[in-house]
């Protein structure tokens, strides 16, 4: 199953590389200046603005280092719907399609969401940590390939099409640096009860299911025995954050 990547809105609005797969098939990859190779990306921030422009809904999604632009096609479609009822600002997590579009000397990049959750600061936050740690180690292989010491093709193409330097290297890591530092300090950050995040964990162990099981069902084990609907989704947010779980579609989740 191909990973979600995570990856900054500063990283990944300086993107003017795609890279088709060699079956000519698959969707290209946009990849980003700190090597990034971007076609289903995990997203997370605060949405700002919505607006509609014809048949398409168009949402501008803030994380400290930039915005994404979020294009979501068919008004009447039920994420449409969700988008709509979302309050701004509101923090929320997005897993969608990156896409790069080059009209004349242009360079056109959007998200197309597939689904959106509404979240707190302390599932951002946790967001923000989790892609600064990805991003610090692309940004090591990319040194590495600045010295002539990388056998990564991911790695070295990105390196071969943006040139990078060592300004260029710092300057990214710089980024990472500051959204860093926009996190508030633990102690003024929700704190995610870890009895309700092993309870779920146990939920999903439990399930047999290939395709997972509905959160919806994990809410209603989880009210069972006294647990609160926000505190299971937060529990459940946290997990896919940290890697211990995904969506394989829309309304459940699995273990990795």
């Amino acid at each position: 199953m191909e990973g979600a990547a995570r990856v900054f809105a500063g990283d990944f609005s300086g993107s003017t590389l795609s890279v088709q797969d060699a079956d000519g098939q698959s969707p290209a990859w946009v990849v980003t200046p700190g090597a990034a190779w971007c076609r289903l990306v995990y997203l997370a921030g605060a949405v700002t603005e919505v607006t509609e422009n014809g048949d398409m809904l168009r949402c501008r999604l803030a994380d400290p280092t930039g915005a994404f632009n979020l294009i979501i096609g068919g008004r009447n479609s039920p994420l449409a719907g969700q988008f709509r009822k979302i309050p701004v600002p509101s923090f929320v997590t997005v897993t969608g399609r990156a896409q790069l579009y080059r009209r004349n000397d242009l360079v056109d990049l959007s998200i197309r969401p597939d689904n959106v959750m509404v979240v707190d600061r302390a599932i951002r936050d946790q967001w923000i940590l989790k892609t600064a740690e990805a991003t610090l180690g692309r940004l090591e292989q990319v040194h590495l390939a600045f010295l002539g010491r990388s056998t990564d093709d991911h790695i070295l193409k990105a390196h071969c099409h943006y040139s990078h330097s060592p300004e260029s290297i710092r300057a990214l890591t710089d980024m990472v640096g500051c959204a860093v530092q926009s996190i508030k300090p633990p102690e003024l950050i929700a704190v995610i009860r870890s009895d309700v995040r092993e309870l779920v964990m146990e939920i999903l162990k439990n399930s047999s299911s290939p395709r997972g099981i509905a959160v919806d069902v994990v809410i209603s084990q989880a009210g069972d025995r006294g647990i609160a609907r926000t505190e299971v989704l937060l529990a459940i947010e946290s997990l896919i954050v940290e890697d211990e779980c995904y969506q394989p579609q829309k309304g459940f989740v699995k273990l990795l």
